[in-house]
């Protein structure tokens, strides 16, 4: 048994850092590619190593908009020296402050809504109390594109369309449910003498609440606030449906129209795509110690 221990963890490293590498590799080329011009991020084979650094491509994104794009100079515009803007490169940055805004209000409004919810299925006792819990989660089986239909008719007679209260509404139909699920199994795993306790010593069920268990669900509320700001920072599609101008256009879309213009400029998509993993990375380093516990909350109970 013990001969046995060392190939079973060469094993287990091995394979570690196969999977390690086909995670990582597309996000080293991403940053790699985004300091690179375009005729050696084209170059084959392809240099994993820039070269000749170059932040051009960044310069690009935060100077577009004091540049004019007309269609002569689009169509003028050679990839290979990097002097090639597309027509939208100037609504990156807006987009970003309105992916930014919309996660925001859907992680803030997700708290708002899923901690009570949570807290009184975990811990009140009434009829259907398990049949709500399985039907707030089923609706998380149905696939968005089935909900495209019903939501945008729904956002037109709200008269929401090209605008981004519509993202808000449809992103917390989505999100909500399983925010209240998570929250629910950890309230669970929490012991009811707690909730007894602070009723006794005369707390409301608010006060009990945001006193007693909030505090200890922080975990759980860290992987919500991960969960939703995530949703809410990647979506696509709902996106795409409700928004047309640059106004109320997301990351995701304007990232998505750098493909359709004269030419494709590969290194400033990259730049761009490196600027909008920012966000979630850095979301993620702040709550890095809670990340693990928060996904696994409600997992044992007892």
């Amino acid at each position: 048994m013990t001969s046995f221990l060392p190939g079973r963890r060469t094993v287990l490293f091995i394979g570690s850092l196969i999977f390690s590498l086909y995670v990582l590799a597309p996000i080293a080329w991403l940053v790699s590619s985004s300091f690179q011009s375009e005729a050696e991020i084209t170059s084959v084979p392809p240099h994993w190593i820039p070269e000749d650094p170059t932040i051009e491509n960044f310069e690009a994104i935060f100077k577009s908009s004091s540049k004019v794009v007309t269609y002569e100079t689009r169509k003028q515009g050679d990839t290979a020296t990097g002097g090639f803007i597309p027509s939208t490169a100037a609504n990156l940055l807006p987009s970003m402050k309105n992916s930014f805004l919309v996660a925001l209000a859907v992680v803030v409004l997700n708290l708002l809504v899923g901690v009570p919810a949570a807290y009184a299925l975990a811990k009140i006792r009434f009829i259907g109390r398990s049949t709500s819990i399985y039907f707030m989660l089923s609706t998380r089986v149905i696939p968005d594109i089935a909900l495209v239909v019903p939501f945008f008719l729904f956002v037109q007679k709200l008269g929401l369309m090209d605008n981004l209260f519509s993202l808000i509404i449809t992103y917390l139909a989505i999100t909500v449910p399983f925010s209240i699920f998570i929250l629910t199994g950890y309230f669970e795993s929490l012991p009811d003498e707690l909730d007894k306790a602070a009723r006794v010593d005369g707390c409301s069920r608010l006060q009990t609440l945001l006193l007693v268990y909030m505090p200890l669900a922080l975990p759980s509320l860290v992987a919500v606030i991960l969960f939703a700001f995530l949703t809410s920072w990647n979506e696509f599609l709902l996106a795409l449906m409700f928004t047309q101008t640059p106004a109320s256009q997301t990351m995701p879309i304007v990232v998505a129209s750098f493909t359709s213009d004269f030419n494709i400029s590969f290194s400033f998509i990259n730049a761009a795509g490196v600027m909008a993993i920012l966000p979630p990375v850095i979301v993620a380093i702040i709550f890095e110690r809670y990340i693990v516990s928060g996904l696994t909350a409600g997992a044992v109970k007892g």
